[in-house]
């Protein structure tokens, strides 16, 4: 509990520090050509900061109140707006707000598009059982824990840039446990080293991490560029997995007799997802539309196979069946919409969230003296290292949100720089990304915070050392 304690302390003097900085300096903004006025001094503007500080409060304490993400920031997504709008109407500008909400209203909606789509096809692929046989094969083959500490941590730095480093997490997270047991030195390295390889792989892919998508749609790093990143993400995951390898034990635990079958047309639709990738590249590449709209043809796609595998199903059943028996819905059977609705939902409004409060923020002037502060006086590379350290702390995404809103001025290489630290940099704690969220659910107990935290000056060495590898791999990219 005193580190959770240590944590909430550190997250007060930070946004003291960002408080202090806001009010310090002044600035003047615009975005979309309508001009932003300054009201951080304002009392509806400090009383909006209040309102997104307090919701966000509460989204870090929902493992200890049980309050889900989405719910407060929506509030504070409601009310900041309903201020922005009222100041600006006090201002003379009374279309001003109207105006600034639609355009955040389409970034977020080309994101939730994207997202729905990839949630959908990783639902329907665990609904064919194809995660659930991966696992079982690798519990099954009687590797020894050293072995399966390097497998699990190549499968999620490889998984995670096509699925998301959240479901990543629990296929990997599940082999721990079922080979680890009660081996909790085991299971706490091991989990430790599935939260940076899966954070490090969404690194160099578009599709990897909420913050590289949102990069790749702004369009400040084109889809190839992201493949710059490999190495300096490698090094993120290879330094702390080296020196942990070490304290692995070469044991071999006793092989688990399981095995899983994949279900009906489980390849057909990996094969679908891999379709609908290179479709969503294709039109923000070669089109130029946004590739949210490639991912719904994609979802066409699978609701196609998902009629194909109905069909095959119903037929299968009524083949069983007596004379004379009509066939009734399967409720286990596939179906398209019920992948739809299993889809995370509370992330999906917890994004809503934190883009229309970020959005909001930034009317205020807010984001102007941040980009000040951050990338004018602190310069691009500190500003940039700094987010990586930040989203340890606070959640990633309203951090890159709030780079990419701010719109600084640098070069492709910074870019590529700030979405690295920005992916890998919540390997640092175990809140600092979803996938060390998730683990310390499976493994709860045993892989915890203050574990986690013991690791972290190892962790924090390939953090340093993948920023190193950066700057020195794609110098091209600075000029």
């Amino acid at each position: 509990m005193h580190y959770v304690s240590f944590l909430r302390g550190l997250a007060v003097r930070i946004l003291l520090t960002l408080l202090f900085t806001l009010f310090a300096l002044p600035a003047v903004a615009s975005e979309g050509g309508s001009q932003i006025i300054n009201m951080t001094s304002s009392t509806l503007g400090i009383m909006a900061l209040v309102f997104f500080v307090a919701a966000y409060s509460l989204v870090i304490l929902e493992e200890q109140i049980h309050l889900r993400k989405s719910k407060p920031v929506l509030v504070a997504a409601g009310i900041i707006w309903i201020l922005v709008a009222i100041s600006y109407k006090a201002a003379g500008m009374p279309d001003h707000a109207h105006g600034a909400i639609l355009h955040n209203l389409v970034e977020y909606a080309e994101l939730f598009l994207f997202l729905l789509v990839a949630m959908t096809y990783i639902n329907a692929m665990e609904e064919r059982n194809v995660f659930q046989a991966l696992r079982c094969w690798l519990v099954s083959r009687g590797f020894s824990l050293r072995v399966i500490f390097w497998l699990t941590g190549v499968l999620a730095f490889f998984i995670s840039p096509i699925a998301d480093n959240l479901t990543t997490a629990l296929l990997m997270g599940a082999v721990v446990m079922a080979v680890g047991g009660s081996n909790q030195r085991f299971v706490v390295m091991a989990c430790i080293n599935v939260v940076v390889a899966a954070n490090a792989g969404g690194a160099f892919s578009p599709f990897g991490d909420i913050t590289t998508l949102m990069v790749w749609q702004k369009g400040m790093v084109e889809f190839t560029e992201f493949f710059a990143l490999f190495l300096p993400a490698v090094v993120n995951w290879l330094v702390p997995a080296f020196i942990m390898n070490f304290m692995i034990s070469k044991e071999k635990p006793q092989a688990i007799d399981e095995s899983v079958a994949m279900k009906y047309g489980a390849k057909r639709i990996m094969t679908l997802f891999l379709c609908t990738i290179v479709t969503a590249v294709s039109f923000h590449n070669f089109l130029h539309l946004p590739p949210a709209g490639g991912m719904m043809l994609g979802l066409g796609y699978l609701g196609f196979m998902s009629y194909y595998i109905k069909l095959h199903e119903h037929s299968a059943g009524m083949s069983d069946l007596p004379p004379g028996v009509g066939a009734q819905e399967d409720d286990h059977g596939f179906d398209l919409f019920r992948r739809i609705a299993a889809a995370e939902w509370d992330t999906l409004l917890f994004f809503y969230g934190v883009i229309m409060c970020v959005g909001g923020l930034g009317q205020f002037g807010y984001l102007a003296v941040a980009s000040q502060f951050m990338y004018h006086d602190l310069g691009a590379f500190n500003a940039n290292v700094l987010v990586g350290v930040l989203s340890a702390i606070v959640d990633n995404i309203p951090v890159m949100f709030a780079v990419l809103s701010m719109e600084p001025d640098m070069s492709h290489g910074h870019w590529l720089l700030v979405t690295l630290t920005a992916g890998v940099g919540g390997s640092l704690l175990s809140i600092g990304s979803a996938a060390g969220v998730a683990l310390m659910g499976t493994a709860r107990g045993i892989y915890t915070f203050g574990r986690h935290m013991v690791f972290t000056p190892i962790i924090a060495l390939g953090y340093v050392a993948s920023i190193a590898v950066h700057m020195l791999v794609n110098t091209k990219y600075f000029h």
